[in-house]
């Protein structure tokens, strides 16, 4: 049976906490997601990233909007995705709310510099796209930005940090 003929009913579902549950059973990649430029520079934590297509090369990113770095990107049209490495731990946590600091003041560590687009570019991350917002939609609590990749740099010796099980995995790796 496809969803188009499954019988009209109620929709119940499944509540937040069971699904937060069973989602942090899979593991993920941390990303620092960021846009901006000097004082207005913004950026978050996310694992919800995801290669759309390569013919253009397109990302696309989910960003609750009631975060700082949504409406910065929604106005600029440039971001980066910064897939962090092995020993970058405190930097995802920084950019997740976890210290206590917000907007400009999470780019104090790191070494970060620009691309193409201008958005900010964490140096020393396992990969980092740099791209322009070419499509949004809005769902519920979140936007879905998609991003063509206008350039790119990777770190073929660095490993992944990873999210899994509501904790960040700061695995060796080989």
């Amino acid at each position: 049976m496809t969803l188009q003929e499954k019988p009209a009913g109620p929709a119940t579902g499944m509540d937040r906490e069971s699904y937060r549950t069973l989602m942090r059973h899979q593991a993920g990649a941390v990303t620092v997601i960021a846009a901006g430029r000097g004082t207005e520079r913004q950026g978050l934590t996310a694992t919800a990233v995801a290669s759309l297509s390569d013919s253009p090369p397109t990302i696309l990113v989910c960003v609750q909007r009631t975060s700082g770095a949504h409406a910065v990107i929604a106005a600029e049209r440039f971001f980066s995705v910064n897939l962090l490495a092995r020993g970058q731990k405190d930097l995802a946590e920084r950019f997740a709310g976890r210290h206590g600091v917000s907007g400009s003041a999470r780019f104090e560590p790191g070494i970060w510099t620009t691309l193409v687009s201008g958005a900010p570019v964490l140096k020393d991350a396992l990969a980092s796209l740099d791209c322009e917002l070419i499509d949004q939609h809005g769902f519920t609590t979140h936007s879905i930005f998609i991003g063509r990749v206008l350039d790119g740099r990777h770190n073929d010796h660095a490993t992944p940090l990873l999210y899994f099980r509501n904790d960040f995995w700061d695995w060796g790796g080989a």
